[in-house]
């Protein structure tokens, strides 16, 4: 028996001997023994879940805390039947996709996933060079992004290294996740609870009835705003749409990034590496539980909370009117803001004076013959319209931490937030080089680890390196968009494994049964519908009746590969 098997033995017999002590017992051992639920949570908080919390707190106030629970809640369901069906029949669920359910499924979900580890690993280098160099380091403009992202670049390699070297190396490599995990909960819950004993302190009442599901935010403006659209006149059906739209795409993009596509690749991979069986199935739910639920709750609600607090209802005067400092001078609003800001007139210019036509404004807008022109009908826009725009304007992190300034002192606030940014963005990056590496050792059919593996997480990374250079200064928000994309593909995910749990063939006598069954099949035909009805209603947003048709055709294929299954044409892979 080599190492490796010793390992497991071992483990085996410590959850058997917890089992006979008691709770208490069997608690310690889940603690001592978890892990994949880390790994989950340190691909989970990113750039996609802090640039939606952000912009939840922007749009809704405490309002929008409920979501990212409930979707980590539906999430956790699907990940926990991910890890049922893996731990039961001990098989590289890729092929089991392929052999028991559908190839179209079994390729797409991992081609999906590859193409989202590429995408999202550009918002993360953004993310972790600008957290760097603007908190951290206090630069600006361009100073210092290159040697930060290669820096970056090198303590991913590093950190995957561990993950190569074998059994200790797991060990290693998990712990330093943990860690990570750690500080960036630990840095956004330090912000709230500064922000709670400064001042006039949280309203705690409201904060906590947040937390109840409000589902009047999916077609209708946040309170906050009514005022502001009585302001603007006949223009007030259009900011009244926005407001719901950015409401929509902001929901749909943090239920997202609740839980990734890529993240159903990773469990049962992380899960198979460690040599764990059918033994561990209740180890592994805790370690969901604790490892990501907890961690992903605690964090993206501090980021609202704080978000919230500082910006729902408010804005930068700047940004509407001269505003002068105490020695007379114009206070300009930062670079980045003031970009943002435009993007939302702009919007409010292509539909009344370009009459919606969006290739009308585009060639407008690029040509730079027109800048002056385009400037002088941003200035143009009335007063209360840019007060609703301001007001809607997307923040960055660094522009938190400079409205907390005041609260905790400028250190404080850049370096907290720093820290925890860069905490969120080096463990994505980490993760998502590992989970590439997973897929392509899949496509290719080769054992996981070695060569392939190595090429396989060296992939994002080769490409998320020029992040910082190719996203610019909006690379923040950049990142709810990706999420999106995401969002889209989903579905693919749930539905495969929804199919899995209720596959005779492949679980054998493991497949739930009786109420314990119906429960299952309740609990993931809500995650699957609801992700579902996400995903066709971002790919109409996004694409028209072009991503609709791209979602009818993937259905329809996987409907006929499964009935050649059920003819037995199929084949391994």
């Amino acid at each position: 028996m080599n190492e490796q098997n010793q390992k497991v033995e071992a483990e085996r017999q410590m959850l058997a001997d917890a089992e006979a002590k008691g709770p208490g017992a069997k608690f310690k051992t889940y603690v001592k023994l978890s892990g994949p639920g880390w790994l989950q949570s340190a691909i989970t908080l990113g750039g996609g879940s802090l640039a939606g919390s952000l912009f939840l707190g922007v749009l809704g106030g405490f309002k929008f805390l409920w979501l990212q629970m409930i979707a980590m809640i539906l999430g956790v369901v699907m990940l926990s039947a991910i890890a049922y069906v893996t731990l039961s029949t001990g098989e590289r669920p890729f092929r089991a996709i392929n052999r028991h359910i559908s190839p179209v499924l079994g390729w797409g979900w991992a081609l999906a996933t590859l193409a989202a580890n590429v995408v999202w690993c550009l918002p993360q280098f953004s993310l972790g060079t600008a957290a760097i160099q603007q908190n951290l380091l206090g630069l600006s403009g361009d100073s210092g992004k290159v040697p930060i992202a290669i820096g970056l670049l090198i303590v991913g390699v590093s950190v995957i290294w561990f993950y190569e070297s074998g059994k200790k190396g797991v060990k290693v490599f998990e712990s330093v996740l943990k860690g990570m995990v750690g500080v960036v909960v630990l840095s956004f819950f330090g912000v709230v609870i500064t922000m709670a004993v400064s001042g006039n302190g949280l309203p705690w009442g409201e904060i906590f009835a947040g937390f109840i599901p409000d589902l009047s935010l999916l077609n209708n403006p946040d309170d906050t705003f009514t005022d502001a659209l009585a302001a603007v006149g006949d223009k007030a059906d259009y900011w009244r749409n926005y407001i719901v739209s950015q409401q929509q795409d902001v929901m749909v993009a943090a239920a997202a990034t609740a839980v990734g596509i890529n993240m159903t690749f990773l469990l049962p991979y992380s899960m198979l590496k460690k040599g764990w069986g059918s033994q561990f199935r209740g180890l592994a739910i805790f370690d969901l539980s604790t490892g990501l639920f907890i961690p992903f709750i605690l964090a993206t609600s501090c980021v609202v909370i704080a978000s919230a607090t500082q910006f729902h209802g408010q804005y930068e005067k700047a940004l509407t009117e001269t505003v002068l400092d105490a020695e007379g001078k114009a206070i300009v609003a930062p670079a980045g803001l003031v970009k943002n800001f435009n993007n939302v007139i702009d919007g409010r210019i292509k539909k009344f004076d370009f009459d919606g036509d969006g290739a009308k404004f585009k060639a407008f807008k690029d040509d730079k013959a027109n800048a002056a022109e385009l400037q002088a009908k941003r200035d143009a826009v009335p007063k209360s319209e840019k007060v609703i725009a301001a007001m809607l304007t997307q923040r960055a992190a660094s522009d938190l931490s400079k409205a907390l300034s005041p609260l905790t002192g400028k250190t404080v606030a850049d370096t907290v937030f720093g820290i925890g940014v860069m905490g969120m963005a080096i463990s994505t990056i980490i993760i998502l080089m590992l989970i590439n590496g997973f897929v392509i050792c899949e496509i290719f059919g080769k054992p996981q680890g070695g060569l392939y593996h190595r090429i396989g997480c060296m992939i994002p990374a080769a490409v998320g390196v020029f992040g910082p250079f190719i996203w610019g200064k909006a690379a923040f928000y950049l990142a709810v968009p990706t999420s999106v994309f995401g969002f889209i593909l989903l579905p693919i995910a749930y539905s495969t494994f929804f199919l899995m749990m209720n596959n005779k063939k492949l679980l054998g006598a493991a497949m739930p049964q009786g109420g314990k069954r119906f429960a299952w099949n309740i609990l993931m035909a809500v995650a699957v519908i609801l992700a579902g009805i996400g995903s066709v209603y971002m790919a109409h947003k996004k694409a028209g009746m072009i991503g609709i048709g791209c979602i009818i055709g993937f259905v329809v294929l996987v409907v006929g590969s499964a009935f050649m299954l059920r003819g037995g044409t199929s084949s391994e892979e």
